[in-house]
């Protein structure tokens, strides 16, 4: 049997190499082979840090009979969601609608031009409990195509249909009489998002919603510029909830820094224990923004163990690139590099006299939380910054947990998730004074623009030393890319970043732009067409593209002068005004740079490289301005630095400018009166 995963980019793709399954790639030959044989395709759409992604291998794509069956009935392709998230988003509109419901791993019955007409998600490998068994599915997939072609090509007719209606951004907008929408880019849209983040906030525990608990940072983030126009007791009380809940709970993990992805419980305790690239990037703006406008320590703390993890366990030393995720899974088993019972606490630390005191505060019992053993956690909600004791003994139980089997690291660098985390690290190592930290923004952002733009066209995946050619970078790799290109130049002073992120965003308003209604497609013009060309704007783990693109391109051409960016992310903007009005919470991404569009720019400008005008800058990089782009440092060509002296600091809005500060504290008034 051909083995056609192993050189893939992918660990999820290569974990599955040595299966009995006749594995396919996703490639046009893997359609043309179905074609061929006259048998549908069977998609499997998964990603390595995915449990029941491995539960379902093991029970059925390592399992010899199940394999016999599937190489015989159908041609087998397997996906990694996370490079192609455009197939991933495609099949996941049609499981929905056929099913109400998604998830991984995703498993997807298609004709052999790319139709979906059967979907779910797990099967297990027999039948039970009401759940199909997968032999089972296949088989009566097998006997609908070979007896009942033409109820399945109907099938397949309405799924298509369906894809499409939902791929479109379809709500219920105000219509004027002529039938244009009359939905109001304007201060409306962040009170509205707020509102509706209020209802569903979790006042006890922090967070918004039910079980499973998810951060959404975007939600948090929206409350945190929200806060900067009340300045209220309600907003704040919900970021201080939050952000010290998540902290406290066992989603945090207090030896190693770093959250976990969600919390299967409503009070952060018990999470699912794969750590995510993207997740960290967002939880360290949000903890970074949160000690911007308090001076919190305890949240400070917090983003300086989520740098040391991503930066110590996630980074590719050699390049400068960053890994994707860990795993939930050791050893075959779910969270077993995080927990500890008791007694293995106490092996550690009674030859140090420090066991009574660390049980207390990580909140170690003898019957533990977990399955027998203990998630470290902090009962004293908020309380992070640890004494000497407590420090030593974190220090203790982290080199002894070094010596377990690490969880499954996923190895594959992706364009969006590294280009997200430059563009937080930049931030908090500006706002922080760590040229540490920026010098690794920088060297990432490099990599990415060394090793990811090969023949001048951005690709989204590189593992080891290999970037994935035929993985064209989507229009969210792109916005990412201007977005941290654009924080490093106003983190470091440094040109050159603004070249990089010039490039990019004319690269991705030639690549992804709608000419017809605005907005960026997910996929290039030059990129596969698969049965629907979709536009990203929801927002879901993370922001969507067209919300990131839009907040990218306005700070990019506030920085320069460049209408035509602010002009793209005005109709993006307006393009996506009715879902902003009508599901605020699924917009929270767009409404910000909605508020960023209606407030205007403060447009901050500090020429030089003294001393002196340093001390300017880390003035204003230490407050939190979401609605400020600053010019230092180096100059690039923008009406910015018109008329600008070296030693003074210029601050603008509106059109109209504040004198000349010369000093900090004339600079901290100014910015005030903004």
């Amino acid at each position: 049997m051909p083995n056609r995963l192993a050189d893939e980019t992918s660990p999820y793709l290569q974990q599955h190499k040595d299966n009995p399954v006749d594995w396919w790639p996703w490639c046009d030959e893997a359609f043309e082979e179905a074609a061929r044989r006259d048998v549908p395709v069977l998609l499997s759409v998964g990603y390595s840090a995915c449990h029941w992604c491995h539960v379902m291998a093991h029970e059925s794509f390592e399992d010899a009979d199940t394999a016999a069956i599937m190489n015989e009935l159908f041609v087998n392709v397997k996906v990694d969601r996370e490079e192609r998230p455009d197939v991933d988003a495609v099949y996941m509109e049609a499981t929905q609608a056929m099913t109400g419901g998604g998830g991984w791993p995703m498993t997807v019955f298609l004709t052999p031009d790319k139709r979906p007409f059967f979907a779910g998600t797990y099967f297990p490998k027999e039948t039970k409990f009401g759940r199909a068994g997968f032999p089972d599915v296949m088989r009566a997939v097998h006997e609908a195509w070979a007896n009942r072609r033409e109820e399945v090509e109907g099938q397949a007719d309405q799924l298509a249909t369906a894809v499409q209606a939902r791929s479109t951004l379809a709500v219920q907008p105000d219509r004027s009489p002529g039938g244009a929408s009359t939905t109001a880019v304007d201060g409306t849209l962040l009170r509205r998002g707020y509102d509706a983040l209020r209802k569903s906030f979790d006042g006890e525990w922090g967070g918004f919603g039910r079980t499973p608990k998810f951060p959404q940072v975007s939600f948090l983030e929206l409350v945190v510029r929200a806060h900067t126009r009340e300045r209220s007791g309600p907003s704040m009380h919900i970021i201080e909830t939050t952000l010290d809940a998540m902290a406290s709970g066992g989603i945090y993990d207090h030896l190693g820094g770093g959250f976990a992805r969600y919390s299967v419980d409503a009070f952060w305790m018990v999470p699912h224990f794969e750590k995510m690239l993207y997740d960290q990037a967002q939880l360290l703006r949000a903890y970074l923004h949160g000690w911007q406008l308090t001076g919190n320590e305890n949240w400070k703390q917090v983003v300086e163990e989520i740098v040391d993890y991503v930066l110590r366990d996630l980074h590719d030393v050699d390049s400068g690139g960053l890994y994707s995720a860990e795993d939930a899974d050791s050893e075959g088993e779910e969270g077993k590099f995080y927990v500890w019972r008791i007694e293995e606490l106490a092996d550690v630390l009674d030859p140090h006299g420090l066991t009574d005191e660390a049980v207390q505060w990580y909140g170690v019992t003898k019957a533990g939380n977990f399955e027998g053993s203990n998630i470290l956690h902090r009962p004293d909600r908020g309380k992070l910054v640890r004494p000497p004791a407590i420090e030593r003994a974190r220090q203790l139980l982290f080199d002894k947990r070094n010596e377990r089997v690490r969880p499954g690291l996923d190895d594959k660098i992706l364009t969006e998730w590294n280009a997200m985390f430059v563009s937080a690290l930049a931030e908090a190592g500006a706002a922080m004074q760590r040229t540490d930290w920026l010098d690794a923004a920088a060297t990432t952002a490099q990599f990415l623009l060394d090793h990811l733009r090969p023949e001048g066209r951005w690709r989204r995946a590189h593992q080891r030393g290999r970037t994935n050619e035929r993985l064209l970078a989507y229009a969210v790799d792109h916005a990412w890319l201007v977005d941290a290109f654009t924080r490093l130049a106003e983190a470091r002073g440094e040109a050159r970043w603004i070249d990089a992120a010039r490039q990019t965003a004319d690269e991705m308003v030639d690549l992804f732009w709608d000419a017809c209604s605005g907005g960026f497609f997910t996929t290039g013009h030059d990129a596969e067409q698969l049965i629907v060309r979709q536009k990203e704007y929801y927002d879901g783990a993370t922001p969507s593209a067209n919300a990131v693109a839009a907040m990218a391109l306005l700070r990019l051409g506030a920085l320069t002068g460049n209408a035509a960016y602010t002009e793209a992310a005005e109709k993006t903007i307006t393009w996506l005004a009715d879902g902003m009005r009508v599901h605020p919470e699924a917009f929270t991404a767009s409404i910000a740079a909605a508020d960023f569009l209606v407030s205007g720019p403060t447009e901050i400008v500090i020429p030089g490289t003294t001393t002196d005008t340093q001390r300017l800058v880390a003035a204003v990089q230490q407050r939190y301005l979401p609605n400020a782009v600053v010019a230092h440092g180096e100059r690039y060509d923008s009406p910015l630095w018109e008329g600008r002296d070296d030693g003074l600091a210029y601050v603008c809005r509106n059109y109209a400018c504040r004198a000349p500060a010369a000093d900090v504290d004339t600079l901290i008034r100014a910015l005030g009166a903004e």
